[in-house]
């Protein structure tokens, strides 16, 4: 499948995502393994953690991001008022997955 003549294939880098390549593309592993995508885009593969190598299962957003420093930390504005992070009135709170804590 090469490209176009008259259009050249566009590849679009992303910061933290895969490759994305206008299809239809073959796209040749580094052991000479042909893969192929009929699809109007294909998402490549660049972190490595995808379990359909080489194209992208979005395994990259489960990067765990590494925690800013103190000194990174924005600046909090003095003429505004603190945000409270936990407005329930109960004794109990809810964590991310819909679990109870325990603190009743």
């Amino acid at each position: 499948m090469p490209s176009s003549p008259d259009r050249p294939a566009r590849v679009t880098l992303g910061s933290e995502g895969p490759l994305l390549v206008e299809g239809p593309v073959e796209v040749v592993g580094d052991d000479g393994t042909l893969y192929t995508s009929r699809r109007f885009t294909a998402a490549i593969c660049t972190c490595r953690r995808t379990r359909t190598y080489p194209w992208c299962d979005t395994s990259h957003r489960r990067r765990v991001k590494p925690e800013r420093a103190a000194d990174d930390e924005p600046e909090k504005k003095t003429d505004e008022p603190e945000k409270a992070h936990n407005t329930r009135t109960t004794d109990e709170t809810r964590t991310m997955d819909n679990k109870t804590d325990g603190a009743a």
